[in-house]
Formats: structure tokens, sequence, C-alpha cells
């Protein structure tokens, strides 16, 4: 039985217009995004918006539970949680989208040249790839940070540059497909070089299946930022990340419980955003979708 479409979902054309249809649909995938549009805005506007300053400190008020003047109760040096998880949150978000950068522009640029060039360049290429893989990724992070010192930069360069593995295996397996389409044979018999090709024809169109994942590389990157930070290694005070401060919540736990819920729970909401919204540009891409509605 055919179901008739909304006069706009007839009218889109284009895959993205397609996609943006779908995606409104799944009420997952868009609560997804409305949420972490909200939590962007407020990280960046966090100066203007915290209720107090990042460093005031009330020593003598100490760890208090929520009340009218802290709604999230305060540390054990008396700063304001709500504050303190308002700017965690623009470190931890910046974390997540540069190291997810750093991962994209490798990756996509890897992927890329390995797919399209392929023979003996695209087998040595993907076996460093592959011997990159068995490496215990999370040693290698410690091991940088702890060679070369602890800054916001490096922490930046040190995880993207163990996440763009997949993305590259994910940019060479569509590469090596578009580069048999008759647009990429077209731009060959033009005379256009291989870089230019890559660039202008080859990598825009395997934007779908790279945003899809740079959904899901984002909670990952947080993950681990606030895995380091637990240890030790990742952001260090007087800066703060969500991870951190629920490193100092796991120390006094019992004590003042709040302040591991609230900075745990920005972190997981923000985590459950980005999955639902990724799952959602999944579907909301995905081509065989896209056909089996067009038959309905």
């Amino acid at each position: 039985m055919s179901v008739a479409l909304p006069v706009d979902a007839q009218q889109s054309s284009s895959l993205w217009g397609d996609a943006w249809w779908r995606l409104r649909r799944n009420r997952a995938a868009l609560a997804g995004l409305i949420f972490l549009s909200v939590i962007v805005v407020v990280a960046l506007l966090t100066p203007l918006l915290a209720p107090y300053a990042y460093e005031e400190q009330r020593l003598a008020l100490g760890a208090s539970g929520p009340s009218a003047a802290h709604w999230l109760g305060t540390d054990v040096l008396g700063r304001d949680m709500l504050t303190r998880i308002m700017y965690g949150g623009r470190v931890s978000l910046l974390v997540g989208f540069v190291a997810t950068a750093v991962a994209l522009l490798i990756g996509v640029l890897y992927g890329a040249v390995a797919g399209y060039v392929g023979g003996r360049v695209d087998a040595v290429m993907m076996r460093f790839v592959d011997i990159l893989y068995a490496l215990p990724f999370m040693i290698f992070i410690i091991l940088l940070l702890v060679i070369f010192g602890q800054s916001m930069l490096l922490l930046f360069i040190a995880i993207g540059a163990v996440e763009w593995l997949t993305m590259a295996r994910i940019v060479r397996g569509q590469v090596q497909n578009i580069r048999r389409q008759e647009f990429v044979e077209a731009a060959v018999s033009m005379g256009l070089g291989p870089w230019t090709i890559i660039r202008r024809h080859v990598i825009p169109n395997t934007l779908g299946p790279v945003i899809v994942y740079t959904t899901l590389t984002i909670p990952s990157v947080m993950l681990l930022e606030a895995f380091l930070s637990f240890l030790g290694l990742g952001v260090q005070p007087p800066q703060s990340s969500w991870g951190l401060l629920i490193s100092y919540g796991v120390e006094t736990m019992e004590e003042f419980p709040w302040l591991l819920v609230y900075p745990g729970l920005a972190l997981t909401l923000t985590l459950f955003a980005l999955n639902f919204l990724g799952d959602g540009l999944r579907d909301a891409l995905d081509p065989q979708s896209a056909s089996g509605r067009g038959g309905s």
C-alpha cells in the first residue's frame, strides 16, 4: 500500500534535501540535534551566561548541595558547580570537535589518495594503517603526553593522530567505487590532474559517510579525553573539562555525590545526543533507504 508523501518531500530532488526531510522524521535524531545546538550555544556564550566567575572561590562555603544561590551546589573550594560545568563543557566540546577535525583531515586525505591511486601505492598505504591498528593506541597517546608534556594542543594532535585510521578505511572504500563513475572518467578525459579530481570530484562525493562517522567520532574522542583526564593526563588545572570534573567527583562521591552526578549527567546526555544524531544521519543518508522510500 503506497503512502502519500508531503508536498515538500515530493518536491525535494536533491540528496541533501531528501536526507533532511527524513532526518526531521526521526524524533530521536532531531532531539539530539536540538540538544547539541543548545549545548554548543551555551558553551559559546558561557562567559556571558555563567552565574559566577570561573575562578571565584568561597572557602568558607566549602562543598554545599544545590541551593537557590548555587543551583548545582559548590565544590570543596566553594566554586559554583554550574559555572564549572559550563566552562568544562567548552573544553570537552573543543577537544571533541578539534581532535575529530584533525582525524578527519588526515583520514579523508589519506583514504582518498589510497583509494584513487590504487595498486601498490594503495597496498602499501593500507598496510601501514593495519600496522597502526595493531598498536595499543592508548599507550601511544599516554607516551606522547608523558614525553612531550601535557598541553591542549598536544592533546588535540595525539587523539587526532590515532582516530583517523577508521576514517581512512571508510573513505578508501567509497573512493574505490567513485573512481569508476562516469563523471570521474569525464574529468580524466578533460585533462584534469589526479589531485584536482580528488579535491573537486572524489572527496565531495564521500561527504555522506564522512558526516555520519564524524558524529560517531566526536563522542569517542570526548570519552577518550574524559578517560585521560581521569588518569591526570588530559586537561590540566586551572582549566577544566567534564572528564576532569568527573575525576574530582569520584574522589568525593560518598560525601558530596552532586560533584559526580551533574558533570557525569552532562557528559552522558551529550554523548547520547551525538549517537542519536549519528544514527539518524546514517539512516537519512542511506541510499537504499532513499530508494525504498521512493518506491513506497
